[in-house]
């Protein structure tokens, strides 16, 4: 009897154990639910990307591309250095390769070479400042520019000389049948006028 007895309190009391170990993992379980296995072949979750306002970001990436920078308008430059070279001619008295700088080979001089020459012969000194070049003007196949020239020097007699004035170059575009010589800047113009002298005549 006394077997039966102590056989049925250990029943009791693993009963009663048991009971309350179950019940705390089943408690456990609930707070902390299992992930659920994605099945197989299914896609795997991503994050939604996130869109970045234009400007921000990574630079290079989200940003927008910088703007350009100004640049000279191509054929100035060109421009000017036949200007330079024309007047560097005639403070050298090269009076030929100036008057060649004219268009059509010296015809837009209006003059021979022999006149042109001649009409730079009175000068003892001849320079030439040369400014900055304007906008070039394009239309029907042709360019133009202006460039600003200041001319100071001195007449055979010691009487000094100022002038001031655009001097006008033009060139052919770069269209089929133009030859070289044709898309060459080339001085079509010169603006060149007396100018008052920067310092007056003071009376001996």
């Amino acid at each position: 009897m006394r077997i039966a007895g102590g056989a049925a309190l250990a029943l009791l009391l693993a009963g009663c154990g048991g009971g309350e170990t179950a019940g705390n993992d089943a408690a456990a379980n609930a707070s902390f639910p299992a992930e659920p296995v994605p099945a197989a072949g299914s896609p795997t979750p991503v994050t939604p990307a996130t869109t970045l306002p234009a400007g921000e970001g990574i630079p290079g990436v989200s940003a927008p591309p910088p703007a350009p920078s100004p640049m000279a308008e191509p054929g100035a430059t060109e421009a000017a250095q036949v200007v330079r070279d024309y007047f560097a001619a005639i403070g050298d008295k090269r009076y030929g390769d100036a008057w060649r700088l004219w268009q059509g080979v010296g015809q837009a001089s209006g003059m021979s070479q022999a006149a042109f020459a001649q009409s730079f012969a009175k000068y003892a000194e001849y320079r030439a400042t040369i400014g900055t070049p304007g906008r070039i003007d394009a239309g029907a196949g042709q360019r133009y520019i202006q460039i600003p020239v200041q001319v100071s020097g001195k007449l055979r007699d010691g009487t000094p000389v100022s002038m001031a004035g655009p001097v006008t170059l033009h060139r052919t575009g770069d269209i089929d049948g133009a030859t070289a010589e044709q898309r060459a800047w080339r001085i079509s113009d010169s603006g060149l006028k007396p100018r008052p002298r920067t310092e007056p005549t003071v009376p001996q």
